[in-house]
């Protein structure tokens, strides 16, 4: 009789569980992630510098490949008040994310089987790109950046499975995006080897959720080619409704989930 009583409750646990998605074989994903050429994006974002009394403003139309400045006509005689405007210097590079060399990653605590427990997920599918110009980076346009939620992988794949078909619904929403608005603290140039530290504004969409976000970016030009850095947030996962499912020996989990992408971009 206990053996009887015992099989009916693994019966009705496998059956919860299966309900639940865990063990749900989730959807594949769909192929080789790949970025959305800036140059077919409506608007990149823009930064604005000031270069002594005049304000340099660089148009919102995005350029995958800036074409050269041309040279300024011959000057006409001037006032001798009228100060001279200096022309941003050189020309805009389009970079774009290297996914063999990057990594997205999400980090939150729960508790798991009664202990407590630091869940990382991550995968490399990320991509974007970004066009800038060291000597005058007024000129940087960030363009959409795509993760493909599908990859994403913890170190448990009844957890993988939960994640895939019950909180992120990636059979539908299979890609999570980041579409740049503005930029917070760019300084008006860099040179290769300095680390700069800035703030990327824009809205972040989770399924069918998009919700502001703000990331924390601190890269480097490594080269004139390569650029490396890594761009954190924290999200709420009640804003975009990520709601955990009942599953044995997991209680607890964090509201607050940290997100991380480490990136290397590179010249197209």
């Amino acid at each position: 009789m206990k053996r009887q009583i015992s099989l009916m409750i693994v019966l009705l646990l496998a059956l919860a569980l299966a309900a639940c998605g865990v063990l749900q074989e989730p959807e594949a994903a769909s192929g080789t992630i790949e970025a959305i050429p800036l140059a077919t994006q409506a608007a990149g974002v823009v930064a604005t510098a000031v270069t002594e009394a005049t304000e340099v403003v660089v148009a919102t139309e995005p350029a995958a490949e800036a074409a050269p400045t041309e040279a300024p006509a011959e000057a006409t005689a001037a006032p001798e008040a009228t100060a001279e405007v200096a022309a941003p210097a050189g020309t805009a590079t389009v970079f774009t994310i290297d996914s063999a060399a990057s990594q997205v990653r999400f980090q939150l605590d729960e508790d798991l089987r009664g202990t407590r427990t630091t869940v990382v997920g991550s995968t490399d599918q990320v991509a974007g790109q970004l066009s800038l110009n060291l000597a005058d980076l007024s000129q940087t346009q960030v363009g959409i950046i795509q993760i493909n939620a599908r990859a994403l992988a913890t170190d448990n794949n009844f957890r993988n499975r939960a994640i895939q078909n019950e909180i992120l619904e990636t059979g539908s929403f299979e890609f999570i995006t980041f579409t740049p608005t503005g930029i917070e603290g760019l300084p008006a140039s860099a040179t290769v080897g300095e680390t700069i530290s800035f703030n990327l504004v824009g809205d972040l969409t989770i399924r069918d959720i998009t919700m502001p976000a703000t990331f924390a970016v601190e890269a480097t030009a490594d080269s004139e080619t390569t650029i490396t850095g890594t761009a954190t947030s924290i999200v709420n996962r009640a804003d975009f409704g990520l709601n955990i499912p009942s599953v044995p020996n997991v209680a607890n989990v964090e509201e607050e989930v940290e997100l991380y992408i480490d990136f290397t971009a590179n010249a197209s």
